[in-house]
Order: C-alpha cells, then structure tokens, then sequence
C-alpha cells in the first residue's frame, strides 16, 4: 500500500462521486425521498443515509446503475431548460402527453425512467 503524500488528495471513488450527483441533482428537482427511493430501487430510509452522507452507492449494484441513468436524465433536462431548476422541477410535476403522465411518476419504475431519458435526449437533439 502506497502512502499518500502530505497535501495532496486521492480521487474520490465514482460511487462518491454519482452519489454526491444524485443527492444534489434530486434536491435541484424536488424529488422527497420516497420517490427517489423507488427510482433507485433503494428503502426511503437508505435515501435518508445517503444524504446525510452516511450511505454510498456501490459500483456492483443495480441502484449505481439506475443512479447513473438518473444523472443523465437530470443533465439533458438541465440543458434543456437551460439550468433553470425551478422550471425543471415544474416539468418533472407537469403532465406530458407524449410520456402518458407525469415525468416524476413516470422515473419511478425503470421503464419508465429510460421512456423519459429518451424523450429529453429526442428534445436535446432538436435544440
């Protein structure tokens, strides 16, 4: 084991890394908990731990992957609406006819999550 030397940082693992993006990029939408428990697959009380930092996703587990999709869904409706955080988390409550309902309900199970990224990445396109 190498020690790491004085004043410098080690890179944070990706798990760190998406959790610390899911965290904040939740909040920015105003997902509660308990939705973003069901969109990652995870207990409310799981999401609680992990924003308070107690709780880091694994690289090996299917909520780090369904996390990641997250991210990407989080990011092509930031660039759509061009950082506007309020108006991301109005989407995310609004009806959309081409989805059959609203976004946030439609995340929380995973086909639904890939149907929403696919709409935002066909939005991204045509911008």
């Amino acid at each position: 084991m190498e020690l790491q030397k004085a004043g410098t940082k080690q890179n944070p693992s990706p798990g760190v890394v998406l959790t610390k993006a899911v965290v904040r990029a939740a909040e920015h939408l105003k997902l509660p908990s308990a939705t973003l428990a069901k969109v990652l697959g995870l207990s409310p009380p799981t999401i609680t731990r992990m924003r308070k930092g107690q709780y880091i996703l694994n690289e090996n587990e299917k909520p780090f992957e369904l996390a990641a999709l997250f991210i990407r869904l989080y990011r092509s409706l930031d660039a759509i609406v061009g950082g506007d955080t309020g108006v991301a988390a109005q989407w995310m409550e609004s009806m959309n006819s081409a989805l059959g309902g609203k976004p946030v309900n439609q995340i929380q199970k995973v086909v639904g999550l890939i149907n929403v990224l696919r709409y935002l990445d066909s939005r991204r396109a045509i911008s």
